[in-house]
């Protein structure tokens, strides 16, 4: 079962691309920090402090301004995220995440991939309210189960 969320970002892809693995860029729509620039072979913490939360991912592919895939998750639910990103002649960049390793046995696979979807689609609203207007303080506004 994979998760597919499609963007269009009226920039360069290469702007696309550093608001991901740049440590400085990444707090201004995502998380709050980013241990390190992003690269294939390395784990990367990131933290997120407005829900007091802290995790790593794997990241195994980097193809600059093109791409990103890493793991992330418990080993015993890994799921694997693909950010690929196609550069458009005048009208910016297409964005697009990919997230696989959802189990179809799940009993909460439909609430899982909603909320999934959810996140993906708030992150790619703060992304381009960050890189097309600047706007870098909405990533705290989403409420979910866990701070309702």
């Amino acid at each position: 079962m994979i998760n597919l969320t499609r963007f269009q970002i009226k920039k360069p892809a290469k702007d696309v691309f550093e608001a991901f693995v740049d440590p400085s860029k990444i707090g201004n729509f995502w998380f709050s920090s980013s241990s390190e620039r992003w690269a294939a072979g390395k784990t990367i913490k990131l933290e997120y402090d407005l829900y007091n939360a802290e995790l790593e991912i794997k990241v195994v592919e980097v193809e600059e301004n093109n791409k990103i895939v890493f793991f992330w998750g418990p080993p015993e639910d890994e799921h694997t995220v693909t950010i690929s990103l196609k550069e458009m002649d005048s009208s910016g960049t297409i964005i697009e995440i990919m997230e696989e390793g959802f189990q179809e046995n799940d009993a909460a696979l439909i609430h899982n991939i909603l909320d999934n979807k959810e996140g993906w689609v708030f992150m790619l609203t703060c992304l381009k309210a960050y890189l097309e207007f600047g706007v870098n303080q909405l990533r705290g506004g989403l409420l979910n189960n866990h701070n309702s």
